[in-house]
């Protein structure tokens, strides 16, 4: 086993994510995709996302689930569910400021055997730079905490992003 992956099931609208190990800016272009799946999903009702087996969360990963709860809630959805068991990821999904977005638990989702892994995708370094910045303007707008926190990542991301495009 690596020691990262993301695992998945759904049936009838209802999506069901496994994180597990330490889930960091390498995943970003799997994450954005399946985002884009579920988008794309006109059956789409919910998405719970289950974290009982995730050592590590970056702010790019948060961004990317807040982007998530964003779609779901403006498309009148069912509220998404978080799973948290490890209060270290507990507390850093609160202070985000998740609880606007998502319901959030304490108690495991499923079996692993009813999951299937999803297959990770390589990006470019561009393509990496372009969604981490993305990842961190959504963690941004969600509260004025975030933003005075993310605010010089941002724009230091976006100074090296102008730079690398000229």
């Amino acid at each position: 086993m690596s020691g990262y992956k993301i695992l998945q099931a759904e049936q009838q609208g209802i999506y069901v994510l496994k994180f597990i190990g330490e889930i960091r800016l390498y995943l970003c272009s799997t994450l954005d995709r399946l985002i884009d799946l579920m988008k794309d999903d006109a059956n789409f009702l919910t998405v719970v996302i289950d974290l009982t087996e995730t050592s590590v969360v970056d702010s790019t990963t948060l961004g990317l689930l807040a982007k998530i709860g964003i779609f779901a809630r403006k498309n009148n959805k069912l509220l998404p569910t978080i799973i948290s068991t490890n209060p270290d990821i507990t507390r850093l999904i609160y202070s985000m400021g998740f609880d606007e977005l998502f319901i959030i638990v304490e108690k495991a989702a499923t079996e692993i055997e009813h999951l299937d892994e999803i297959p990770i995708l390589h990006a470019s370094e561009q393509e990496v730079r372009e969604k981490v910045l993305a990842a961190h303007k959504v963690l941004m707008d969600l509260n004025a905490n975030n933003r005075e926190a993310f605010k010089d990542l941002v724009k230091a991301l976006e100074e090296e992003q102008a730079h690398t495009s000229s």
